[in-house]
């Protein structure tokens, strides 16, 4: 499963709890520019809007400017394709405080462009000291 577009971020400022596996609604052109590493989520984040899963400010670059419709908007909304019984799972978590739906990686699966996202808890900013701190004493000992 080569992974095609990643979230480093996602780890540093979340907690996760769970993941999950979801397809991805595309157009031709757009599976395309994903195989070829045109896609970012830095700043994406996935929402249940209307009893549907969506990505949400994903950045999928157009793969030939000149044949791309003119109206294309890189940044829009895309559907995900998740089990129903998983969907009314994630809608309860979600309600809770803290909780939200960070998106991790995008990856094939076969012929198919999954993306891979969490259900995850925002870390306060001593979390992120600490989590540093003990890397940092990690490496230590590592050169010792």
């Amino acid at each position: 499963m080569p992974s095609l577009a990643e979230n480093p971020k996602a780890f540093y400022d979340y907690e996760l709890i769970e993941k999950y596996e979801a397809g991805l609604v595309l157009q031709g052109f757009e599976v395309k520019a994903i195989h070829e590493h045109m896609m970012s989520l830095k700043g994406s984040y996935v929402k249940i809007l209307g009893g549907e899963l969506y990505l949400i400010n994903a950045h999928i670059g157009a793969f030939q400017p000149a044949n791309t419709p003119k109206d294309y908007d890189p940044t829009q909304t895309r559907k995900l394709l998740i089990n129903k019984k998983e969907l009314l799972h994630l809608f309860g978590k979600t309600q809770e405080k803290g909780l939200t739906l960070v998106p991790l990686r995008v990856y094939t699966k076969g012929p198919r462009i999954k993306l891979e996202f969490a259900l995850a808890r925002g870390k306060k900013k001593y979390d992120k000291r600490e989590k540093i701190e003990k890397e940092q004493v990690r490496r230590d000992l590592r050169k010792l």
